[in-house]
């Protein structure tokens, strides 16, 4: 009988790349190890002759793509012996502070814009015993508090600014070679705070310095259009999207960002909420994926660049989706319900809606079967 090692998180998985001391107490949900999907029916609708891949971020444990970074951040304040967390948030980032603080026994406190958080990361932070405060300002407001808050009473701050966190989130650039065998030839990405973008440049490039991987890929970075600080090059006071997890408009890790793109030879590009929702619904009609609608900004940049002829042909594209549908289903109850299904009303499996009697006949009847 063969036995199968168990994943044991990024942590241990990937110890000898990350700068920690060897009797650092581990904080673990054994996040990590997440799928790296082939899109062939993307690439078919898109008829673009190129490998698409989804790396699937939202089968982390708390479902989203912070778990990398949020595993060492804590574990690291708990090697400190730092009592309490905070963070500023627009949802994905209190949900996993919650929960690891939850998991290491830590008091966590959250900082968020009122009104502007999906409900779904605002029931994960609650149920984990996070305290959460709701200011009347945007995610910006929220973080310069938060900064403010860690510098004056040695709280320790878990946002990206904090190293460990772009250390811990580097790692996913380490799965997708260890699963390619090289580097793929672009990683398309949403930007919101940019700490993502910074981290998987910076995992790609310690992949080729200790032989992992030959090179690495051109980085594409895509923000809404109507929070693109960096494709404006001038931070934007109200940034409005229905992304919200991207609906940031002055970037903690905006120069990191800038560097993956200029030193990969990629860009930072902005993306209409339309373009996002498109791309939304496609996936989850073509593909099957249901990941939160500001993850499918990256699927919306990956359809603006094939309409633009920006691949070439055979080229391997990975479009990096960082958060689960669930956490956002206010999005997917919004959506008319044959265009989320990417289906005509015509068709015969169209998606309906309706309270019939219970019987065979009514229900063949609303069906039109």
């Amino acid at each position: 009988m063969v036995y199968l090692r168990a994943w044991r998180g990024i942590i241990e998985e990937y110890r000898e790349y990350l700068p920690i001391e060897r009797d650092m107490p581990v904080v673990t949900l054994l996040e990590g190890n997440t799928p790296l999907l082939p899109a062939g029916n993307l690439a078919q609708r898109l008829e673009a002759d190129i490998e698409i891949y989804l790396k699937f971020e939202g089968l982390n444990p708390t479902g989203s793509f912070k778990d990398r970074g949020m595993t060492l951040a804590v574990s690291k304040a708990v090697q400190d012996g730092a009592p309490v967390v905070v963070c500023a948030s627009t949802g994905n980032t209190a949900a996993s502070a919650a929960a690891y603080a939850a998991r290491a026994g830590l008091r966590c406190i959250v900082v968020i814009p009122h009104a502007a958080v999906a409900s779904g990361k605002l029931a994960q932070a609650r149920v984990h015993g996070a305290q959460i405060v709701s200011i009347r300002g945007n995610f910006d407001v929220a973080l310069a508090i938060v900064r403010e808050l860690a510098a004056e009473t040695g709280i320790v701050l878990v946002n990206s600014v904090n190293p460990w966190r772009i250390e811990g989130q580097k790692t996913a650039a380490f799965e997708i070679v260890d699963e390619l065998g090289d580097a793929p030839d672009w990683l398309v990405i949403p930007v919101g705070n940019a700490g993502n973008i910074t981290a998987y440049w910076k995992g790609f490039n310690e992949c080729r310095v200790v032989g992992m991987a030959s090179r690495c890929p051109r980085m594409a970075g895509y923000q809404a259009t109507g929070a693109a600080p960096i494709v404006l090059g001038m931070i934007v006071k109200n940034p409005q999207t229905l992304a919200s997890a991207i609906r940031i408009g002055n970037p903690a890790s905006w120069a990191g960002a800038k560097t993956a793109a200029d030193d990969s030879g990629g860009l930072i590009d902005s993306v209409s909420d339309g373009e996002i929702m498109e791309a939304y619904s496609l996936l989850a009609a073509v593909e099957g994926i249901f990941a939160e609608p500001s993850s499918c900004t990256s699927v919306a940049g990956v359809i603006k660049m094939a309409r633009l002829g920006r691949f070439e042909k055979g080229q391997r594209v990975v479009a990096v989706l960082t958060g689960h549908g669930l956490k956002d289903p206010e999005a997917a109850m919004a959506c008319d319900a044959y265009s989320l299904a990417g289906r005509s009303p015509e068709d015969g499996s169209r998606a309906v809606e309706g309270v019939v009697d219970a019987d065979v006949e009514s229900v063949r009847g609303l069906l039109g079967v």
